[in-house]
């Protein structure tokens, strides 16, 4: 918990969007009142006893919209105005026993036009939950426009009911056969994966961080399904495959470990449900130099479906029994990660409105690297989360560059050696000619 909330804005998940139209703020206020009646875990702190977090459900269940009217200002001071509001939103720390976990504003710029912020701790939502406060959001004031009730179904358990759901799924023999697993999968001393870095790393990890996007173009993204079906594999253990090699080559490691999260909404029930479902899987390989990328990708295919298998042991816990050696510089098990998000994201609608969602950079990074990945029109994108205390941006789009020539490349020479998959574009090439021959 301590390291959930010191001065740490990397577990805040926000989202803002615009909104262009008559908006009913009767009914706004309404729906997320109920959205928070329907779902516990929006009124929910974490308390620690005797050194462990629990639940504590707050049972009033009034929701108040704190609404921000910059109406009155000047148009030129307006948006210095809301500006100024958006980077105190990101930049909240949230006290997991006290605060508001859950946080919502709506800000009016004029008739017409209001922006709504959400601000969420990561401890009690995912990303999942997003689609459902999306639809919920849209069902319900749809409804309440039109002066009906609420269309939504009761919910047939809360995020309680799993919480202790899961403590007793986890009986011994369960827990123990899924950590006997992973303690044989990351016996020995684990690897630091070092990454060149373009700063000396601090002594204490940061988690000061920028973002980074990218789009595979849809030629490259179709060239990538057809292989991984023809390989028997999901496009998620190609991406892996890739990013390891990448990785290796970068660092020159041979051992490497690499994150990546799974929705954690094995039963049916869960699916309707907001809360911290995701759990957080180490993918550890071994990239031996004899390996070609099609053998690899056999490797990684085995150690995903295995990890899967044994995927219900909280990484927290997992943490605990491992005990790895600790060093503040840096995160524990691994320090970079990846998620391949294969379900578009529910986007908000509301009657009667214009919604845009708002890119906001953020400034935060989890880990020394993170490389998410979605389907997006026929097209894969990309979008790295770096730590800016270790990377220059220069770095980040050096890196890009070389993963699509070496996607290039896998496809196009599967049986190549992966320490020997070219990285380089032309023009690197040619510059180092250029400077070899000096």
């Amino acid at each position: 918990m301590k390291q959930l909330e010191a001065n740490n804005t990397a577990y805040n998940l926000f989202y803002r969007f615009r909104l262009q139209g008559f908006l009913n703020i009767n009914a706004l206020q309404k729906s997320l009142a109920e959205i928070t009646k329907r779902h516990e875990i929006l009124r929910t702190n974490f308390i620690s006893v005797n050194g462990q977090p629990n639940q504590r459900i707050n049972n009033d269940d009034k929701f108040n919209l704190p609404i921000i009217d910059l109406q009155a200002f000047p148009n030129e001071k307006r948006g210095k105005e809301l500006e100024k509001i958006v980077k105190q939103e990101l930049d909240y720390n949230f006290n997991l026993s006290k605060d508001n976990l859950f946080r919502v504003k709506l800000i009016q710029l004029n008739t017409q036009e209001n922006q709504l912020l959400f601000n969420i701790h990561h401890i009690i939502f995912d990303g999942w939950s997003f689609g459902l406060l999306f639809s919920e959001l849209e069902s319900l004031y749809t409804a309440y426009c039109q002066g009906l009730t609420s269309p939504l179904s009761s919910l047939p358990i809360q995020y309680a009911d799993f919480t202790l759901w899961q403590k007793k799924y986890l009986s011994k023999d369960v827990l123990e056969t899924q950590l006997n697993y992973w303690k044989k999968q990351l016996a020995g001393s684990l690897p630091i994966l070092e990454l060149p870095t373009d700063y000396t790393r601090p002594k204490i990890q940061t988690y000061k961080g920028a973002t980074k996007t990218f789009i595979l173009s849809s030629e490259l993204t179709k060239k990538i399904k057809a292989f991984s079906q023809g390989q028997g594999v999901t496009i998620f253990m190609t991406l892996v495959a890739a990013f390891k090699i990448l990785l290796a080559r970068y660092s020159g490691q041979e051992d490497v470990i690499l994150g990546t999260a799974t929705a954690g909404r094995r039963i049916k029930k869960l699916e309707s449900l907001m809360g911290f479902f995701v759990n957080t899987l180490a993918l550890r390989s071994n990239l031996s130099n004899h390996l070609s990328f099609e053998e690899f990708l056999t490797q990684i295919k085995q150690v995903c479906l295995d990890a899967y298998a044994h995927q219900d042991v909280p990484f927290e816990q997992l943490v605990e029994v491992l005990q790895p050696e600790r060093n503040l510089s840096h995160s524990p098990i691994f320090q970079v990660m990846f998620v391949l998000q294969n379900t578009a994201m529910e986007e908000l609608e509301l009657p009667g409105l214009t919604v845009s969602s708002l890119e906001t950079s953020r400034k935060t990074s989890k880990f020394d690297l993170t490389l998410s990945m979605e389907e997006n029109d026929e097209k894969l994108r990309g979008e790295w989360e770096y730590n800016t205390d270790l990377f220059h941006c220069s770095t980040i789009e050096r890196m890009t560059t070389h993963f699509q020539v070496l996607l290039s490349e896998i496809l196009t020479n599967p049986q190549e050696n992966i320490w020997e998959l070219p990285l380089l574009t032309q023009g690197e090439k040619q510059q180092l000619l250029v400077e070899w021959n000096k």
